[in-house]
């Protein structure tokens, strides 16, 4: 089982996005604590309200894990997660390109849906329609990606005999999509190389418009059965799971036989990589943890 290191997020309308910490240095110090993925999340025009009562704010994550491949050498980077329906899927598709190719081949796609409605209402996006766009964006990444000459026509764009360059250095860049819903484990089987489901609660997950998880047992059921799906749909390569994982983990060397009991389960269950995070108290304490987590978990 691998890890991410997710970056901070300011949670409020107050706070600088970068409390945490410089991104370069702390990005240096993941990769040296033996993390193997960094990430980021998107939130383009958050509503006030929503900022208000626990929402957060993020940099751009395409840009900023441009800025992470340049200090870094090999751990890999993710978007955790991107809207699709908020771009011209063109538009992300030569994003991602261009990430991919910068790095060296070190780009993952994570992608969801969307759920705010009022970021959609500021970003001139129909909300109704985001399903969609979602298929859409699936459809014309691998085109883009391919090299060669394509047409597509979507809800609001026509693309006619286009060819897009840099190939990727991935061959496909790998997709991950976010979400607990069955329409999203079967887009996960038939279409993508990863699936992220969403871990926070019956809360978060009301908020995010999808079911709440529920027990290890049932992820360990959802998996099992997304991976059959993906066998009968024809396909032989390994799809991804990444599981957020935050049961006190802020604090690495506490109850650490507890973790590792956890963490042991979640890799039975058929996890692949988990995501971390910690609490935004400063650089000292964020390189805090990521020593204390890599020389706890990691070495």
């Amino acid at each position: 089982m691998r890890y991410i290191f997710h970056y901070p997020e300011i949670n409020g309308p107050d706070g600088h996005v970068l409390d945490p910490g410089p991104v370069k240095e702390v990005a240096v110090a993941a990769e040296r604590a033996g993390f193997d993925g960094f990430s980021f999340s998107e939130h383009p025009a958050p509503g006030a309200r929503w900022l208000s009562s626990g929402g957060h704010q993020t940099l751009d994550p395409v840009v900023a894990l441009g800025y992470v491949a340049g200090a870094t050498e090999r751990i890999r980077l993710l978007t955790y997660l991107a809207v699709a329906p908020y771009r011209n899927p063109l538009l992300l598709a030569k994003a991602a390109a261009t990430l991919d190719t910068l790095s060296g081949g070190r780009f993952v796609l994570g992608l969801g849906t969307g759920y705010q409605k009022s970021e959609f209402h500021a970003l001139g996006v129909d909300f109704d329609q985001r399903n969609a766009l979602f298929d859409e964006a699936l459809d014309v990444l691998p085109m883009h990606w391919s090299g060669e000459s394509f047409s597509y026509r979507g809800r609001h764009f026509s693309a006619r005999d286009v060819i897009a360059r840099p190939r990727p250095v991935q061959n496909p860049i790998p997709i991950w999509i976010g979400g607990n819903s069955k329409l999203t484990r079967r887009r996960v089987a038939e279409r993508a190389q990863g699936w992220m489901p969403m871990s926070g609660g019956d809360q978060l997950s009301s908020t995010a418009r999808t079911r709440g998880l529920g027990s290890t047992e049932q992820l360990a059921d959802d998996i099992a059965e997304m991976r059959e799906k993906a066998v009968a749909a024809g396909r032989s390569d390994h799809i991804d799971v990444v599981y957020s994982y935050s049961r006190g983990i802020a604090e690495p060397t506490v109850d650490v036989d507890g973790h590792r009991e956890n963490l042991a389960e979640l890799e039975k269950a058929g996890v692949d990589w988990v995501l971390v995070s910690c609490r935004i108290e400063g650089l000292s304490a964020t390189l805090e943890f990521l020593d204390s987590f890599g020389s706890t978990y990691l070495s």
